[in-house]
């Protein structure tokens, strides 16, 4: 093993994710990377090869079909490209902040990242869905990420909306303190604002759909898929970060009509610290004014800062795009996931049907906005 491999590069060689790309299919990827990789003769030729191959593990993963959505295998398959990349010894000069760079465009390009593009004209209502990588990987090497499988299955997805025609475009984020603090979410969302109609972020919550109201900025200590943990206010670039932020989808219209075995819940709670308090409450409905904040509804885990950094990058830019969090059903394989993810799909149709109307506040409107 390559003194450099990661602890979640090195769980991609444990039996259970061997056996899911043998199946998969997605074992292949390995030997053809690697001698495309060994075939080249510069950065120029080296960095062609890590986009082709890792844009070619998003498209393969996207190409879902009848049965359940696996996102398994491109999570894997990432994470061997990556141990192969990090370990390669090329033929000619590569300076550390050049394989640094070749590493990144692995992970934007095989997580859609760079696919976050949609077509031009007015026929279209453009929407963008995230989800995540499986985590809790030590005690289940076979976990599926729900949010993950949803966002494959809907990558592509085009259906009418009244006389337009929505597309919808994914990316799957990694479970990583370390690729929010370098600005990943900014990187993949900031530019949509001004193109997307609909920016939606998804997780694996509880036993239920959450359509969370309030994001905090606060980070709670979560241990990630590297083992680091992070505790304090998330490091968001750009001056005045507010405590809260909150969702502009349209919650009473989601619930109304996304209807399934699994409850799809408004969540107004949030956990805060009182101003001139010490110690944290749990509040049902929302922050009171200029309260510090512990979770909102969406945790203080990486769920949570996604969401907080999306509708930030929404409330900068000036924006009434409807944005938001969903946490799915806690399920953890594949096959398990089939309702989960036909909800969502109806989820994000009506989100879409709606895109184009500024959204209002539709949970205790006195409440605070933040700050």
């Amino acid at each position: 093993m390559h003194p450099d491999t990661t602890l979640e590069e090195a769980r991609a060689d444990r039996p259970e994710p061997r056996q899911i790309l043998a199946r998969s299919g997605f074992g292949a990827a390995d030997p053809l990377f690697a001698a495309d990789l060994r075939a080249s003769t510069d950065l120029g030729q080296a960095r062609e090869v890590v986009a082709s191959h890792a844009s070619r593990l998003w498209t393969e993963s996207t190409r879902t079909g009848p049965g359940p959505v696996d996102d398994r295998p491109l999570y894997w398959a990432r994470l061997v490209l990556r141990s192969r990349l990090r370990a390669w010894e090329p033929s000619f000069p590569l300076t550390e902040p050049e394989r640094a760079g070749l590493l990144h465009l692995c992970e934007t390009a095989s997580r859609g990242i760079t696919d976050l593009d949609f077509p031009p004209g007015d026929r279209w209502v453009r929407v963008v869905v995230t989800g995540f990588d499986p985590f809790h990987l030590d005690t289940d090497p076979g976990c599926s990420n729900p949010s993950g499988a949803a966002a494959l299955d809907l990558h592509g997805w085009t259906f009418p909306v009244g006389e337009r025609t929505a597309v919808v475009r994914a990316a799957v984020f990694p479970v990583r303190w370390g690729d929010f603090d370098a600005g990943l979410v900014e990187e993949a969302l900031a530019d949509q604002y001004g193109v997307a109609d609909a920016v939606i972020t998804l997780s694996r919550g509880r036993g239920r759909f959450d359509l969370e109201v309030w994001n905090g900025v606060w980070r709670g200590g979560g241990t990630d898929n590297l083992g680091v943990s992070r505790t304090g206010r998330a490091p968001v670039p750009g001056p005045d970060a507010p405590e809260w932020t909150r969702t502009s989808l349209p919650l009473d219209r989601i619930v109304a009509e996304t209807t399934g075995p699994a409850a799809m819940v408004v969540n107004t709670e949030v956990t805060e610290v009182p101003e001139g308090g010490d110690t944290p409450v749990t509040r049902p409905n929302g922050p009171s004014a200029d309260s510090s904040s512990r979770k909102g509804g969406d945790g203080d885990y990486l769920s949570n800062e996604i969401a907080y950094r999306n509708t930030l990058l929404r409330d900068r830019a000036g924006s009434n795009v409807a944005a938001g969090h969903v946490h799915l059903p806690n399920t953890r394989r594949p096959a398990e996931h089939t309702d989960t993810v036909a909800r969502t799909r109806a989820l994000v149709a009506v989100v879409a049907s709606e895109a184009l109307t500024a959204p209002t506040p539709e949970t205790d409107p006195e409440a605070p906005q933040g700050g």
